[in-house]
């Protein structure tokens, strides 16, 4: 007898027999795993490392008929669930110890109307997933910068991109989506069927069912873009992140950059005597004419004497895995945001002092460059509330070794923490929620009420609450 669920003080521990794990799989599509199976480690292993969950059952998926049975399931005997997508989230939602994962991670299909230009994504499917179709047709939707990245969870957080300032966020180009909410019903959302539902998909992350399908707009994107990629000494990086702040005032939108610091790895396309050394690095993509481009980004590649300049043209779904190869599955990751009214001198100063006291060599700062797009809709226009900041910075801790994971979590949460005692530092982005310290009116802003109310009408019980978790009127994450 399996036993899975949350025990709460003076409570017995839920049971799932093996005679119900057996019904289950007689109305279950796909693959049921459970720790005995010979590819339960593996199943179970989320990107980041970090995150050891042992789930008491994983039922993949093969379609939404799977989703339902596993979402009536959890319901009757009261399991603790978590959904998998591409298993990317940082706090790793995408499992849970003695409870259900409904994983998604089959489910990859993704369908392009290159007339209509719109691709469906069903919910498994990665940003790779989606490039790869999409290119075909010379057509691509807004999502991330790390193919490996799973198109949901990225997309129901909001999704920042390489197009991000011409096109806006990710959740901004959903046309459409199908969902499982906690009743078990499949439901259509869109600005005009279940327009409640919609509105609180794009942002309020994965609070209110269970995604089985995107549909999103596509624009012309490539074959090929124009990409900055300059390396500059830590010894100018305060004067380079001075220059980078004068740019991004009049930058165009076509353009999507980001600065971030870290130390010169020790590889042959680097020279041998900056090994180690702190760096500054300009990245990003221009989506217009290589002329343009060369134009717009000029000024960025003469701040200072560069270690290295890796600009230049590629193929937008190589620029889409470029970063793929610093993400690895396995590693040691702690991620937090806030937004930035302003990148001021004393923000500067803070994040290259703060940089060089990282424990690890692996570890970023990132300022990335928003407006455009983004701030073209109003803040309650969907649940992604923080429009107007023309700054994010994340602390990206990356570190390889489980020793070490007090001190590289202490140097993430403490950076930020520091940061928000700051003139004009605010908010949170829901894909670098730390291990889920963020409270909800920080993530959601004004937009949290409402939230609620859609919250308590699709899941009043909260049972999907592993997640940046909004919790239902009468109910409380402690009770659940």
């Amino acid at each position: 007898m399996a036993k899975v669920g949350r025990t709460t003080e003076g409570a017995t521990p839920v049971e799932l027999t093996a005679d119900a794990i057996q019904a289950f799989e007689t109305r279950f599509a796909g693959p049921v795993i459970t720790p005995g199976d010979p590819a339960y480690d593996e199943t179970r292993a989320l990107w980041n490392g970090v995150i050891d969950k042992r789930p008491a059952l994983i039922a993949q998926c093969t379609g939404t008929a799977d989703v339902v049975e596993a979402v009536a399931l959890a319901r009757e005997h009261d399991l603790p669930v978590a959904v998998r997508g591409g298993g990317h989230n940082v706090a790793g939602y995408a499992s849970v110890d003695d409870g259900l994962v409904i994983d998604l991670s089959l489910m990859t299909g993704v369908l392009v109307d290159p007339v209509a230009r719109t691709v469906l994504a069903q919910g498994g499917a990665t940003l790779g997933h989606v490039d790869r179709e999409t290119q075909l047709h010379g057509l691509a939707t807004p999502l991330g910068v790390v193919s490996a990245t799973g198109v949901a969870g990225l997309t129901l957080n909001g999704g920042l991109g390489h197009l991000r300032r011409k096109y806006g966020l990710a959740c901004d180009n959903i046309v459409s989506v199908e969902i499982v909410t906690a009743d078990g019903q499949v439901r259509t959302a869109t600005v005009d069927q279940n327009d409640d539902l919609f509105w609180a998909i794009r942002g309020g992350g994965g609070n209110f069912g269970i995604v089985t399908s995107f549909e999103f707009r596509l624009y012309e994107v490539g074959p090929e873009l124009p990409s900055l990629f300059v390396w500059y000494h830590g010894d100018d990086a305060v004067d380079v992140l001075k220059a980078y702040r004068e740019y991004t005032k009049t930058a165009s939108r076509d353009a999507n950059t980001l600065a971030f610091t870290y130390a010169v790895p020790e590889l042959a396309e680097f020279p041998k005597e900056a090994w180690g050394e702190p760096a500054v690095i300009l990245f990003g993509a221009y989506d217009g004419p290589e002329s343009d481009a060369d134009a717009e980004f000029a000024p960025l590649k003469t701040l200072a004497a560069p270690i290295v300049d890796f600009s230049g043209t590629l193929p937008y779904v190589e620029l889409q895995r470029l970063l793929d190869e610093d993400y690895p599955d396995g590693l040691r990751y702690y991620w937090k945001s806030v937004y930035l009214d302003d990148l001021t001198d004393e923000i500067i100063d803070h994040i290259v002092h703060t940089h060089g006291e990282s424990p690890s060599s692996l570890s970023t700062v990132d300022v990335w460059h928003l407006g455009g797009a983004i701030a073209d809709r109003d803040a309650d226009e969907t649940a992604f509330a923080h429009r107007d900041a023309p700054y994010m910075v994340t602390y990206e801790a990356n570190w390889e070794d489980a020793a070490m994971d007090d001190a590289n979590v202490a140097w993430g949460r403490t950076g930020i923490s520091d940061l928000r005692q700051l003139e004009g530092v605010a908010g949170a982005y829901g894909n670098f929620p730390g291990f889920d310290e963020a409270p909800g009116d920080l993530l959601f802003g004004e937009n949290y009420e409402r939230l609620v109310e859609i919250k308590t009408t699709y899941d009043p019980t909260n049972l999907f609450k592993l997640n940046q978790n909004i919790v239902p009127r009468g109910a409380s994450q402690a009770d659940d």
